[in-house]
Formats: C-alpha cells, sequence, structure tokens
C-alpha cells in the first residue's frame, strides 16, 4: 500500500494536487481513498462530491473520506475528555463551559491520523492520499507522536505509581477526583495509536510531496519545510511547482513580468531541491473541479512518471555501530543545534526541535564529532560512559 501525503503553504493548491493524484491512481486501476487532515475540508469541493462521514465512491476506484471528528473523537478521547470535563465540574464551572474547555487542541486534525491509521489496517487500499493541512500546522501534527512517545515512556510508569498513592489526598484536599485505571489506558491507547500512524507514515512505502507556486516567499517556506520534515523522519520525494504562466511570443507586458519572476524562482527550485524531481503544472484558464478535470492535471503534473513507485530516498535516519546519520538537506549550519542529555539526542534545525531516543549501543557512548555536511549530520560516538 502506497501512502502520499501533500502538504505546502496554505493556497499553493496542495488540495488540487493531492486529489488530481488521487484521481489518477484511480485510473490506472488502483483501489485508492483519498483523505484531509485539514480542518478547511475543501477536498469534496475539488472533486466536486458530498462530503461523506465513511469512504464513499466518487469516481470508479476513488474513494473520499471527510472524518467525522465529533463521532471519532469520542471513539479516541472520551474516557480522557470525560474525566476532564467531571473534574472541571467538581472545580465548580458549568457543564457547557467544561465542555468547551476539554476540546483538545488539535484535535480534529489528530483524530483524522487516527482513521488513516484505521483505514490503512483494512488492507482495502492500492494508495492512500492525504490532503494535509498549511505545513505549519502539518509540522507539529507530524512532530507529535514521537513527542508525546518520549514523554509517555518516561512519566506513565512514575504517573501510575504516584497517582495511586495520591489519589485518596486529591479527593480530600483538592476535592477533585484521580484519574482511574481506564482513563489512563484510554490515554495509553491513544499514545500506541499515534505511534503507529508514525510508524505508517515514516515507512518504507510512504512519503511527503511539497506543494509550491514560484515565488520567492513561498520557495522559502518550502526549503525550511523539507529540512523540518527531515529532522522528524518523514521521506519527501517530489516538489510540485503550481500556478507556473506559460510564456509565448502574445504574452503581454505584464505576464512576460510574471513568467521572467517565476523563471527565476523555478531555477531556485530545481538548484535548491535536487535530486528531488520537480513536477510543473501551468496557471490553468479555469478552477480545475471534478475528476475530469483533476484528470487533466494530473497528467500535465506527472507526464509519463509512475507517481506511485515506492519512494527511492533513504531513510531520513541511520543507525550504524558507530554513527548516527541524520538527513537535513538545506540546513543552514548556524541555526542547528546538537546537545545530549543522558540517553536523548537533541537536535535543532530553526524553530523545530526533535529528541531521539539513542538505541542502547549508542546511548552508553560518548559523542566524539558532529559534523553537517552536504545535507547530512552525522554524529560519531566513541567508547565511554553517555554524556
Amino acid at each position: 500500500m502506497r501512502v502520499l501525503l501533500f502538504t505546502g503553504k496554505g493556497g499553493v493548491g496542495k488540495t488540487t494536487a493531492a486529489a488530481a493524484t488521487a484521481t489518477l491512481a484511480a485510473d490506472r486501476g488502483l483501489k485508492t481513498l483519498v483523505v484531509s487532515t485539514d480542518t478547511a475540508h475543501s477536498l469534496a469541493d475539488a472533486l466536486s462530491a458530498s462530503p461523506s462521514r465513511e469512504p464513499v465512491e466518487v469516481a470508479p476506484g476513488l474513494h473520499l473520506q471527510q472524518v467525522d471528528t465529533q463521532k471519532a473523537l469520542e471513539r479516541h478521547w472520551g474516557e480522557l475528555r470525560q474525566y476532564a470535563k467531571n473534574v472541571f465540574q467538581e472545580l465548580g464551572l458549568d457543564e457547557i463551559t467544561s465542555e468547551e474547555i476539554t476540546v483538545l487542541p488539535g484535535a480534529e486534525e489528530i483524530i483524522a491520523l487516527l482513521e488513516l491509521r484505521e483505514q490503512a489496517r483494512t488492507g482495502r487500499w492500492d494508495v492512500i492520499v492525504v490532503d494535509c493541512a498549511p505545513t505549519a500546522e502539518t509540522l507539529r501534527l507530524l512532530a507529535l507522536p514521537e513527542a508525546l512517545d518520549w514523554h509517555v515512556n518516561r512519566l506513565l510508569p512514575t504517573a501510575r505509581r504516584v497517582l495511586r498513592a495520591v489519589s485518596p489526598v486529591m479527593r480530600h484536599l483538592a476535592k477533585v477526583s484521580a484519574p482511574e485505571g481506564a482513563v489512563i489506558s484510554a490515554g495509553e491507547r491513544l499514545h500506541h495509536g499515534l505511534m503507529e500512524v508514525r510508524e505508517l507514515l515514516t515507512g518504507d512505502n510512504a512519503s511527503v510531496r511539497l506543494v509550491l507556486t514560484p515565488e520567492a516567499v513561498v520557495v522559502a517556506e518550502a526549503r525550511r519545510t523539507l529540512t523540518s520534515l527531515s529532522l522528524y523522519g518523514y521521506r519527501v520525494d517530489a516538489v510540485i511547482a503550481n500556478r507556473v504562466f506559460p510564456g509565448g511570443e502574445d504574452a503581454d507586458e505584464w505576464r512576460r513580468g510574471w513568467v521572467e519572476a517565476q523563471a527565476r524562482q523555478l531555477s531556485e527550485i530545481h538548484q535548491s531541491f535536487a535530486p528531488l524531481p520537480i513536477h510543473t503544472v501551468p496557471y490553468l484558464p479555469a478552477e480545475p473541479v471534478g475528476p475530469r478535470a483533476l484528470a487533466q492535471v494530473a497528467a500535465e503534473l506527472y507526464g509519463t512518471a509512475d507517481p506511485f513507485a515506492p519512494p527511492a530516498a533513504e531513510p531520513p535516519m541511520r543507525v550504524a555501530a558507530d554513527e548516527l546519520v541524520l538527513a537535513l538537506p538545506l540546513a543552514d549550519k548556524e541555526a542547528v543545534d546538537l546537545a545530549r542529555k543522558g540517553e536523548d539526542l537533541i537536535v535543532t534545525a530553526g524553530a523545530y526541535r526533535r529528541v531521539i531516543a539513542l538505541p542502547s549501543a549508542l546511548a552508553r557512548r560518548t559523542i566524539s564529532t558532529a559534523v553537517l555536511r552536504d545535507g547530512h549530520l552525522r554524529v560519531r560516538f566513541e567508547t565511554g560512559g553517555a554524556k
């Protein structure tokens, strides 16, 4: 099963690119599901279809799902949310306020990822296409499973022991109920589900496609996004340059100005993102809505390429006997920082940070050298106690 995620700065056309790719997959006879983690939910509009809580066929072989977050929220987060709601009511808040205050930030996007896992488990699909939220939200979302895993593995065993000891005290002094075993188990299930999502999206058959327009601000953000996605362990297998103005002798002065400006940015895109393939889509005369129009976009987008082949790129992080290599393409050396804390390696690239739990063979060693060269951070270890 192939999993493709599409992200980019808001307004660059990532939903159109995702919908066109899904349409092409179905046209090639692949059983295809297209879903969205973007709360704007414009995917159904692009396909000229009605939203559906369950996968519904909108064209031969092409199924669309718009996650019912309220229903899914209760299934994945219900016990935790009910406990929090009860605590706020015990503290004197009314039911409506308690209900509103316990809405999990980013819940819709998280639930969409958990539903994606459920669909992947069915074995029903050859291709799953994910229309992600704009880049900043996507990066926060994709970083969440590993960050939660770090906290859960270190805090949960202690928390269980502490809660058994302080539960009577909480009820007597704080006048609130301590979470029971079922609540903690619900939190563990949520954590386990998100780790399965991460395993799926960082696996050998999953990759991200960056969608951009040839404009300086958009290209700059896409460069940072490539670095950050690699930092968190996600493969990027292609860049899509959308809304490229066609040239021609009949172009007026206004269009010639755009063509020249975009040509400079397209040159920058090819230099920056090489060796990734760069797919271009011309500025279309009309908005592509519906499977037929999207099929035409896909033809322009991919030409004779096979967009569903397994990604050729190596995993962003590789671990050897005495070395950890992390791909950080386009990273500015001045913006990269490395720290060691116990058995964890903390890597910062710009505004984003990843805590990497070192395998036991490296956790017992000290760092001898760390070098950022050719888009790769190489950390070598020597025998000795951890620092």
